[in-house]
């Protein structure tokens, strides 16, 4: 059986549907809740996957992925308060319409629009599959080290603010992935005689950290906050008019959507704002968006969840992550011992098209839910700000604990979740650091790989075709925008001359 219908197969286990329909469920929930998202949700979820194997671990992931992308439009439509930051947009159109009465018009057009742009990147994943086997033994040590190099020089723009910041916080990651015994060489770094540094500083306890728990720190100063609330009568499907009218935006935007999400640390955020702009651009009545249109909300949905499929692109194929959330996705593949990389659509093709499935079966999944459910889904606003995060903490400590059985885990939770606090309150991402302590370790494995493969002649990665490719796009990620930044204003001062 080929691994395209092996994958298939996965779908017909009752206990994973069960699975997908109550981390969709769930998914929404956390979309909807304003604070939350995807990437906090995936991270609490993580260590309870742990037990299980790895294609419904994983499929749970991707599927809060998913869902709460698409959830964070209920609020943003009905209390302009995006749940998530990539249906930041959504509110420009959505709640214009809510306060006209036309909630569940927008919502409709926010359903059917994610649910388009979600299907449309799996397809685009499920395609580019066999293109990446095919390259797959033409990767060595040599080229994961040059392919890891470019996927951290990705931290300058990932998680947004100062590229300086971004570059400090991944680099406190990588710093942090050095902790514990040098598989190499069997030296302690940075132990300080702690047998519970032995092995390193985990990926799971600091996810939850600098996710969940600095989130509740930061939501803890704003419990004054008040948000205006639009009733909602009613959901109900666009009109033929609004398909009309909206179609070439949903598939303009899905495409966008999904080259954006396959862009080592763009993501969802990115790629909506993007879509939206577009959509104003070709729109015959741009005059209409931040009024009430539903091309904006159409632009905008499509786009941010067509990057959730182009976003595990990256994260399946090479190992560097496409967004926050896949971030967290590949920490727990490596936590179950999968490698991503080119060759897991060789050696687990099955595993990687059962991945693909689930996700497409999510994506139709939450069109019904958010047809039938969002209107039940969108009361969890009410729900009182002191009593939701203790709630999330109270999950945050069991989770770290969850992994190892182990208090220290939960301190190193603690630790990450004060510091990630701060981290924001002074303009540093987060994100970068997750990151930098996810490919700092892979980074230093594959280069003291290549440095035996290559008898410790480091020049030599230069004359490989594909690991200099990777080399010169790190150089040009890290020095190419203030190169030419330079070269403009040389060449502004001359025509000034």
């Amino acid at each position: 059986m080929s691994p395209f219908l092996a994958g298939l197969t996965t779908l017909t286990d009752p206990t994973l549907v069960f699975l997908l329909l109550c981390a969709t469920l769930g998914g929404v929930v956390i979309g909807a809740l304003p604070g939350l998202n995807a990437t906090t949700g995936a991270a609490l979820l993580l260590p309870f996957t742990l037990t299980m194997d790895p294609v419904p671990a994983i499929a749970l992931l991707t599927a809060i992925y998913c869902s709460a992308t698409f959830a964070g439009a209920i609020t943003a439509i009905l209390i302009n308060t995006p749940g998530t930051s990539a249906s930041a947009t959504t509110c420009l159109d959505g709640y214009p319409m809510a306060q006209r009465g036309e909630a569940g018009r927008a919502l409709g057009l926010a359903v059917v629009s994610s649910t388009v742009g979600g299907v449309f990147s799996v397809l685009v994943l499920m395609a580019c599959a066999p293109i990446l086997a095919r390259a797959a033994y033409n990767f060595a040590p040599p080229e994961y080290f040059a392919l890891t190099l470019f996927g951290l020089s990705m931290l300058i723009s990932v998680g947004g603010g100062s590229a300086i910041k971004n570059l400090i916080s991944g680099s406190f990651g990588i710093l942090l992935a050095t902790v514990g015994t040098d598989l190499l060489t069997s030296v302690k770094r940075f132990t300080f005689e702690s047998p519970h540094l032995y092995d390193g500083i985990g990926f799971v306890p600091v996810m939850i950290g600098v996710f969940g728990i600095s989130e509740l720190i930061a939501q803890a100063s704003r419990l004054n906050e008040k948000r205006e609330r639009v009733m909602m009568d009613a959901i109900k499907l666009p009109s033929k008019e609004d398909y009309r009218r909206v179609w070439k935006t949903i598939l303009r935007s899905s495409g966008i959507g999904t080259f954006i999400g396959v862009l080592p640390a763009e993501g969802a955020t990115v790629a909506s704002m993007i879509g939206y702009n577009e959509a104003k651009r070709w729109s015959k009545k741009p005059e209409e968006f931040g009024k009430g249109s539903p091309e904006g909300i159409a632009g905008s949905e499509a786009a941010n969840n067509s990057a959730t499929g182009g976003a595990m692109v990256p994260t399946l194929a090479l190992g560097i992550p496409g967004s926050p959330t896949a971030a967290v996705i590949l920490a727990g593949l490596l936590v179950h011992g999968l490698r991503p990389g080119p060759t897991m659509f060789t050696d687990q093709a099955e595993f990687a098209y059962a991945i693909f499935w689930s996700m497409l079966f999510v994506n139709l999944l939450f069109l019904l839910v958010g047809l039938y459910g969002a209107r039940a889904f969108a009361r969890v606003t009410l729900i009182p700000v002191t009593v939701l995060w203790p709630c999330v903490f109270v999950f945050s400590i069991v989770g770290a604990y969850a992994l190892d059985q182990s208090m220290f885990d939960v301190w190193i939770a603690i630790a990450a979740g004060i510091l990630g606090y701060f981290m924001r309150m002074y303009g540093f991402s987060v994100v970068p650091l997750a990151i930098g302590l996810i490919l700092g370790g892979m980074l230093e494995q594959r280069l003291g790989q290549s440095m035996v493969m290559l008898d410790e002649k480091w020049w030599l990665m230069l004359s490989r075709p594909i690991s200099l490719f990777f080399f010169i796009l790190t150089a040009l990620a890290l020095f190419g925008r203030p190169v030419f930044q330079l070269i403009n204003r040389t060449k502004a001062t001359e025509r000034g001359v």
